[in-house]
């Protein structure tokens, strides 16, 4: 009986001692995959995070070049593309141009020289044979400024030649008369008609600008230039 009750303490001894064994080992064993485990969570929070603070944050747009302004009263001196007259021309014909000086505001140039301009011959009327004056006005519109053409509102350019009404007549008939006298003194009826033909004309002028004519035009309204365009 003795042999058996120790033989059963044997066995409970052995037991306890088995699982005693056995717990710290199951303690270890998570621990270490709990160790492993974190830093793995700890290298994928890294991976993810490090991306979002290497990326640098975008550059401000840079700001938009602000107009330069070429104020009103600035003088446009240009010359002409083509002649014009008050005889030769028509109102609301227009005609080309070239900028003569380049226009610059606060020192830097806004409208080189040698750009395109264009205008309109406002009026234009022939000076009448025996009375009335001669007119012509004209007028710049448009100028073309880095490539684009822009309206533009200038003063214009009037050139008048009044006429000489009775004096003019008396003039021309007694230019015709005098020529006569002296083409018959010439010899004959040849001569009476070249003498007839020149007092025909005296007195008969017109205005006209010939081409390359430098005429100077102030704007009467402020003229935005967008820079860089």
């Amino acid at each position: 009986m003795r042999s058996r009750a120790l033989y059963l303490l044997s066995v409970f001894l052995l037991l306890t001692l088995v699982a005693c064994s056995s717990k710290p080992a199951d303690t270890a064993s998570n621990s270490a995959s709990q160790n492993t485990a974190a830093p793995s969570n700890a290298a994928g929070g890294n991976a993810m995070s490090s991306p979002t603070s290497a990326t640098a944050p975008a550059a401000p747009p840079a700001p938009e070049p602000q107009p330069l302004v070429v104020p009103a009263g600035t003088t446009l001196t240009v010359r002409l593309g083509e002649s014009v007259g008050s005889k030769i021309s028509s109102p609301g014909q227009p005609f080309s141009a070239t900028l003569v000086s380049p226009v610059t505001v606060d020192g830097n140039t806004v409208i080189p020289a040698g750009a395109s301009a264009r205008g309109t011959v406002v009026d234009a009327k022939p000076l009448g044979r025996f009375k009335g004056g001669a007119i012509l006005e004209l007028r710049l519109n448009s100028i073309t400024v880095n490539g684009s053409e822009q309206r533009i509102k200038t003063s214009a350019v009037t050139r008048t030649l009044k006429g000489k009404g009775k004096r003019t007549a008396v003039m021309a008939g007694g230019g015709t008369a005098l020529g006569a006298i002296i083409g018959g003194l010439a010899g004959g009826g040849k001569g009476a008609a070249i003498g007839a033909a020149a007092g025909a004309f005296t007195g008969n002028k017109e205005i006209i600008l010939p081409a390359e004519s430098a005429l100077s035009f102030r704007l009467t309204a402020p003229l935005e230039v967008n820079a860089g365009r």
